[in-house]
């Protein structure tokens, strides 16, 4: 794995907190970091898919977000448990992991990193 999908895979767990941050926000220092961790995660997405495919980046930055979002609130904010949440999560992880499995990362220039 290259420093590329390294920085995605960052990307989308800060992506987790900042929409988190959107739903329980409550005073200026809470909406102030999570207006920097969009930022930031977003920053980290877009400098990554100037080297990896731009369709595939996206798809895994938003994949492993939403994946990741759904398991935190039903972790830590009393989201109602549902096999069927934890079923399509898996399948939406199965998708986004096959996507990165077959993309050609030699295909844009500085991919060997």
């Amino acid at each position: 794995m290259n420093r590329y999908w390294i920085q995605l895979f960052i990307a989308a767990v800060l992506e987790v907190f900042w929409v988190i941050g959107l739903a329980h926000s409550y005073n200026a220092w809470t909406w102030t970091a999570t207006a920097v961790l969009i930022i930031i995660s977003n920053y980290l997405m877009i400098t990554a898919a100037q080297v990896l495919p731009a369709g595939t980046a996206y798809a895994v930055f938003v994949g492993l977000g939403t994946a990741g979002t759904v398991i935190s609130e039903i972790l830590f904010f009393d989201e109602p448990f549902r096999w069927i949440k934890i079923i399509l999560i898996f399948t939406l992880l199965v998708g986004v992991i096959g996507l990165k499995l077959v993309t050609d990362e030699g295909n844009k220039k500085g991919a060997e990193s």
